[in-house]
């Protein structure tokens, strides 16, 4: 890639120069992009259609003059390349960069802002030039935890992606620790990829792919093979796994809004079971994962009758209960919670979601609020002897902790006495050392005084 430090700015003479050192970065070499390096950027890799990258930059016209500048707001701009998200000349010149490099970019009007152009800033038709400078580019996170990044090797085709409960066919590639485990093509249902050895993470991020796509996933243990580790594949416990995933050809399931009530009722049974053998074998995520298709079905549906109706609330009611043992296994204590709630909401005298509710809020250390859930059990069930003993225990945590209290207030009033006692020593030293030194001005004046006067 050639370089050019003092790149000119002003009409024929920047185009000239584009078209003598530049380079056609565009995939199609229809002259829509040419750039120029001004600072080469460190070797290594490129960014991925996708990933979170990091710019600094400057867009003026062929004129010289500058419409927008990353710099003078003192922010770097931050977006997902290869997405769409911004202007097109952006999405390919980045894609061409290397960290910490500096470039320059010609865009013609179909790259960047067209035939309309950009009112009071940029006429219509019109090339325009970018400085760009490439701070730092990342995986796009697919998950709030973090836990799934993924890099896009080859863009996918199409506009529509697998969803829950489609049929998949994909090419896996799994490494640790930069060691290949795991090599196959292998068929799974969305949801269910746990049957075939797959990943929850492959499963996950399936919704993300489109057909022909190939991208590389960086899986947390939690996403890989957990605390358990994978013996047959020599991996051990809480490690940090690869999987290169190609997506060769799926068949997506029905959508909601594409299923009658009846059909909905139907699957639910498969997935409630499918939910419960996931739960069994300690699955919790792939059990979540279960559950909640059978709410995201079933939570709009009224029924056409009062047997219907029973049916919808009892397949509602069960998922969110045993959501709410899934998320309790897994220390989401806030999930828990809600699920509860939701499920007291069709059946406020519910033993086990009022019990389960009382767990997570003690598990938060909220006392209180976790001993009177186990009362509300009591009332429904007054012989249930784990409830009684939930209550002790709640009881036994609040008095601890008002002695807690009760040592920190008493060293917290200890320490105020002393700093008071301290401040109240020093301010009567200043106070006497200031009634001396006073005494001591007026003693010197009055000698000073006599002196001067004749006798």
């Amino acid at each position: 890639m050639t370089t050019d430090q003092d790149l000119t700015m002003d009409g024929q003479a920047a185009t000239a120069v584009f078209a003598t050192k530049g380079i056609d970065v565009t995939t199609s070499k229809d002259q829509g992009v040419i750039k120029v390096v001004k600072r080469q950027g460190l070797d290594g890799e490129r960014p991925m259609v996708g990933d979170r990258v990091t710019v600094h930059y400057t867009g003026k016209l062929l004129t010289g003059k500058k419409f927008d500048c990353s710099r003078d707001r003192k922010e770097a701009f931050c977006f997902n390349v290869g997405k769409g998200q911004v202007l097109k000349a952006w999405d390919v010149g980045v894609l061409s960069m290397q960290m910490g490099e500096v470039c320059t970019l010609l865009c013609k009007p179909e790259y960047a802002y067209g035939s309309a152009g950009n009112p009071e800033k940029i006429p219509p038709n019109s090339l325009v030039v970018f400085e760009m400078e490439l701070l730092k580019f990342e995986g796009e996170i697919l998950t709030d935890d973090s836990g799934i990044m993924r890099r896009i090797k080859v863009k996918g085709d199409g506009y529509t992606n697998p969803n829950d409960g489609s049929s998949v066919e994909v090419h896996l590639e799994g490494r640790c620790g930069g060691r290949l485990f795991d090599v196959r093509d292998v068929s799974f249902i969305v949801g269910e990829a746990e049957d075939k050895g797959v990943p929850l993470g492959v499963d996950r991020a399936m919704d993300k792919m489109q057909k022909g796509e190939c991208c590389i996933l960086y899986l947390k243990p939690k996403y890989g093979f957990g605390s358990e580790g994978k013996p047959e594949y020599k991996i051990g416990p809480d490690r940090d796994i690869v999987y290169e995933v190609t997506l060769k050809h799926f068949q997506r399931a029905k959508e909601t809004w594409e299923m009658d009530l009846t059909e909905k009722i139907d699957l639910a049974t498969g997935v409630k079971h499918k939910g419960n053998q996931y739960f069994k074998v300690g699955l919790y995520h792939q059990a979540v994962v279960q559950y909640q298709r059978i709410v995201s079905w079933l939570e709009m549906e009224c029924g056409s009758g009062v047997e219907q109706q029973k049916r919808i609330q009892s397949f509602m009611l069960t998922a969110h209960i045993n959501l709410a043992l899934c998320f309790l296994r897994i220390k989401d204590f806030s999930q828990v919670v809600d699920n509860c709630n939701k499920a007291i909401e069709l059946d406020e005298k519910n033993e086990k979601a009022l019990y389960r509710r009382g767990e997570a809020r003690l598990l938060r250390n909220e006392f209180n609020m976790a001993m009177e859930d186990f009362q509300l059990v009591l009332r429904v069930n007054p012989s249930n002897r784990a409830a009684h003993a939930q209550i002790y225990i709640c009881q036994s945590k609040i008095k601890e902790h008002h002695e807690q209290d009760k040592k920190i207030y008493a060293n917290m009033f200890q320490k105020f006495a002393e700093r008071d006692n301290k401040f109240g020593k020093m301010k009567r030293r200043h106070d006497e050392s200031m009634r001396i030194g006073m005494n001591g001005e007026v003693a010197n004046k009055k000698g000073r005084w006599t002196q001067d006067c004749p006798s």
